[in-house]
């Protein structure tokens, strides 16, 4: 169910305005821990009187504490301000957003993924950020440039990271050491993770199995088609084609005829993703597919220590990936506000510290130099530690999905599935597949 929450007391009144957080670069660091500006011109929102935002958001508890903790800081730093929050789990959010987008009642700050951005960009919920960003009123300067563009639809910027993240393979290192198995490696062949799996599943007598089954997981789909020198998107259409993606499902079908992967029945109750249901947590299998900013909650759900890699392939298939963004609501009342709002969560040291990589790596370069120290959970450390080591490596960023890609990557769950079942043969699946994807991307 939905958290409502009243609106955020202030923690006290700060008497000097705060100055925007504007051009970045050679800009120091305040004890503070802001990021300083260049120009009182730039000062928080002018309106007079007091102003009140709604923000909406999904995650767990955690979350919610830390936003409302880093929102808290913007009002004792903009004493006319307050927050009215509300946050869910991430089931039936975007059915909550819909409905309020269909009323006009959509609050002023939202999070989005990347499967809705385009669809709520071309559909005209969300305000255009491009002139803010253009004039720096909206500071993107600190972060790469592959996560600015990772939230612009059509040319235009429509959203701002609010961290960024990798899609990785999490596997457990305390069993691959009693096994006396070595640890998985970025920059692995998909055929030599292949034979590290069944190496795991036989080295355990069968009793875990060495990978989750990626095959209905668009994530992994789209980085093999990028190491394979394709795309998963091209526009507004598919990027591959029959070939390629016959190719992937007997990449898998090869897995399961040497145990690499578990039953049919185990990896569809981890297809949703949920956290607590990915095998790897569950101890079914030694290694799964994740967000990198995932690995946080997967620990808090094992003893076992688990360790983060990227997935097989070249890293130059990943990209600065947005793990979720802030928008604005088109029809908001206080656009100047919510802008500094978000400037302040993505690009305030102080906010970046309080929030840590709970959404994943800060969106600002800048702020991770300085919260760097701040983080001491092990596992946030980790997920630091990777996504710094691959930064150097990563490839250009794609345009984010289409309007439909939701559809796709169920369909696409439904077809790995049919396969692995029996139900179908990988190329009745592949063919039912192509023709429901275009269908969807083309409505």
């Amino acid at each position: 169910m939905p958290v409502v929450r009243p609106p955020i007391d202030r923690l006290g009144a700060d008497p000097g305005r705060r100055r925007l957080l504007g051009a970045l670069l050679g800009a120091p660091l305040l004890a503070s821990g802001s990021l300083t500006g260049c120009s009182d011109d730039a000062a928080a929102p002018a309106q007079d009187g007091p102003i009140e935002l709604s923000v909406f958001w999904w995650g767990g508890t955690r979350r919610a504490e830390l936003t409302e903790k880093a929102l808290r800081l913007y009002s004792q730093r903009n004493p006319r301000v307050t927050f009215r929050v509300t946050w869910q789990g991430a089931d039936g959010y975007y059915d909550r957003l819909a409905t309020q987008a269909a009323g006009g009642n959509v609050p002023d700050l939202i999070q989005l993924d990347d499967t809705m951005l385009t669809e709520y960009a071309q559909r005209q919920i969300v305000l255009d950020l491009s002139e803010h960003v253009a004039d720096h009123r909206l500071d993107l300067r600190m972060l790469p440039e592959g996560l600015v563009r990772y939230g612009s639809v059509d040319g235009r910027t429509m959203a701002v990271a609010s961290g960024q993240t990798h899609a990785a393979v999490v596997f457990n290192r305390d069993l691959l050491d009693r096994l006396r198995v070595p640890d998985p490696r970025s920059g692995m062949t998909w055929s030599e993770y292949v034979s590290w799996a069944e190496e795991v599943t036989r080295a355990s007598d069968g009793r875990v199995a060495g990978t989750m089954d990626p095959s209905g997981d668009y994530r992994a789909l789209w980085l093999w088609l990028r190491s394979e020198g394709g795309e998963f998107y091209r526009g507004r259409q598919l990027g591959f084609g029959a070939d390629e993606l016959i190719g992937w499902f007997e990449l898998w079908q090869r897995a399961r005829r040497v145990r690499a992967t578990p039953g049919a029945a185990l990896v569809e109750q981890a297809d949703s993703g949920q956290p607590a249901r990915q095998l790897v947590v569950t101890g079914l299998t030694a290694a799964s597919f994740a967000w990198s900013h995932q690995l946080p909650e997967l620990q808090r759900l094992t003893r076992s220590e688990l360790g983060l890699v990227g997935l097989p392939g070249s890293l130059g298939a990943q990209w600065a990936r947005a793990s979720m963004y802030w928008a604005a609501f088109r029809g908001t009342r206080h656009p100047d506000t919510v802008l500094d709002v978000i400037n302040f969560l993505t690009t305030n040291g102080e906010a970046g510290t309080v929030l840590g990589h709970e959404r994943g790596l800060n969106p600002s370069l800048a702020v991770r130099r300085y919260a760097e120290g701040s983080i001491t959970d092990p596992a946030q450390q980790r997920a630091a530690t990777f996504g710094a080591s691959i930064a150097d490596r990563l490839g250009p960023a794609p345009a984010p999905p289409p309007k439909g890609h939701t559809k796709v990557r169920s369909l696409l769950v439904a077809a790995a599935e049919s396969i692995r079942s029996g139900r179908a043969g990988t190329r009745a699946a592949t063919s039912r597949f192509l023709a429901q994807a275009d269908a969807a991307l083309a409505t």
